[in-house]
């Protein structure tokens, strides 16, 4: 089943990537960086379930799947969900601001790891990134396909925010983590592609 999931994840992800890319084409410049810091999000993913599954079948890769599935959910979906944020509310993000937004979630992940909350900081940023998503699907209400791909995949990936050690109760769908990730990849996919970006009209600019 745990095989089943990461090849899951790395099909799903994989091919968000690859639709995220070759949705560029349809936006303008503005919102490159933003599509750009999504694909990476769906790549950083994609590693994490192909890590996983090479070291389910007798690879070395424990680290590296260890330290993959760290950067995607704490690195890979933030990025997404900004990027989700950003093109709902056509909002312009140069290259060097979501160079920021990059460096800033590392420092605040050290920091989190520093200070003995890594799990709170993981629970916090998955919850945010998940209400984010269904943020922005809202945000294109009355087009239902749009807002029903963001209340799924936000509803998805709530029901896989790990909870902290300290909480009394485990999450019952933790171990369905991968999967869950998996099947809301091509639905945040459907969402990004159909979000309005710049192209609509001049919109105010978040510097």
């Amino acid at each position: 089943m745990q095989l089943l999931q990461a090849v899951l994840l790395f099909l799903a992800a994989g091919a968000s990537a690859v639709w995220i890319g070759r949705s560029r084409r349809h936006y303008g410049e503005a919102d490159q960086p933003a599509l750009f810091s999504a694909m990476l999000g769906f790549i950083l993913a994609a590693a994490s379930g192909a890590c996983a599954a090479a070291s389910l079948i007798g690879l070395d890769l424990e680290e590296a799947q260890q330290w993959l599935e760290r950067a995607s959910l704490l690195l890979g979906l933030p990025l997404i969900a900004l990027a989700a944020l950003t093109l709902a509310r056509r909002w312009t993000w140069s290259r060097p601001n979501w160079g920021r937004v990059v460096l800033g979630l590392c420092v605040f992940f050290e920091l989190a790891r520093q200070l003995g909350w890594s799990e709170p900081y993981a629970l916090g940023l998955m919850l945010t990134s998940a209400l984010l998503i269904i943020y922005a699907g809202a945000l294109q209400w009355p087009a239902s396909l749009p807002a029903a791909a963001g209340v799924v995949a936000g509803m998805l990936l709530l029901a896989s925010a790990p909870l902290p050690a300290g909480i009394l109760m485990d999450n019952p769908l933790s171990e369905l983590r991968p999967l869950l990730l998996a099947i809301a990849s091509p639905f945040i996919a459907a969402l990004l592609g159909r979000l309005p970006g710049n192209a609509g009209g001049d919109q105010p600019a978040a510097a």
